[in-house]
């Protein structure tokens, strides 16, 4: 067990107490000192360690709990998370195409494909009428062998039949229309909320049924803007981050102000 630093008080005296053991935590959650899954000492010991009193031990840990860094088991204690990957959603990138840059292994399990009737809402976002034949393809992202992802695809029949002899068990889906079909990918409309898993969800991502999940609804169109690819992405929230830079646009008034030197 690591031993308490006894120069806490001095290194950050601008922080509070519970900040400051709040950070020399954190710091060696992220170094490894404490290993993902390993159990944090109890509230007993760390007040010990820190020489706190228990109030300001449970600040710091719940500080870390709404990081995402520890989670608690009722009865059994504290433990450190698992360091979830994460996706980069500012560029348009496959799964295994983003995943893979970062060293990961990622493996697809196939679990059908076929070709079906589409229903309404799939018929509308990929502008056929209800009923027209399209390609569905279900699969599950592994991450270094855990499921992470179950992704729901609909494409234009057309389509779909020049994916049926592809290696989708490893290839990103986009990667297989710009490479193998030649078509070249636009931009994509994404949607993201929550929700509970069902018994199907639960069953391919390994998860308890009603457990919460990120669902991404998300619209991939061709360079010319006919939409191409719709999907449904179910995502584990405890294994997979999805990050972007948002920039703050500029009101015409602030650049006019600004590109003129005045100020109101």
């Amino acid at each position: 067990m690591p031993k308490p630093a006894s120069n806490l008080a001095v290194a950050v005296t601008a922080l509070p107490l519970y900040a400051q053991i709040t950070e020399t935590l954190r710091t060696r959650i992220l170094d490894g000192t404490y290993a993902p899954h390993s159990q944090m000492p109890s509230e007993y010991e760390l007040c010990a360690m820190f020489d706190v009193s228990r109030i300001t031990v449970r600040q710091a840990l719940g500080d870390l709990q709404k990081e995402g860094l520890l989670f608690k088991l009722h009865g059994k204690g504290t433990f450190v998370s698992k360091p979830k990957a994460f996706q980069n959603v500012s560029s348009l990138q496959g799964f295994a195409e983003a995943m893979s840059s970062m060293g990961y292994e990622i493996v697809n399990r196939l679990r059908s494909f076929k070709f079906v009737e589409a229903e309404r809402q799939v018929a509308a976002r990929l502008n056929v009428e209800e009923g027209t034949t399209v390609t569905e393809i279900h699969r599950v992202r592994l991450l270094n062998r855990e499921p992470v992802s179950l992704e729901l695809t609909w494409l234009p029949e057309s389509v779909g039949r020049r994916l049926a002899n592809a290696d989708l068990a490893t290839r990103d889906i986009f990667l297989i229309l710009e490479n193998d079909c030649g078509i070249a990918l636009g931009h994509a409309d994404v949607a993201i909320d929550a929700i509970l898993a069902d018994h199907d969800i639960a069953d391919a991502l390994r998860v308890e049924e009603g457990s919460p999940i990120m669902r991404i609804d998300r619209l991939t169109h061709d360079a010319d803007g006919a939409p191409l690819d719709y999907e449904h992405l179910y995502v584990r929230g405890d294994a997979l981050q999805y990050r972007l830079r948002i920039d703050r646009e500029k009101s015409e008034s602030a650049t006019s102000r600004t590109s003129t030197g005045k100020s109101r």
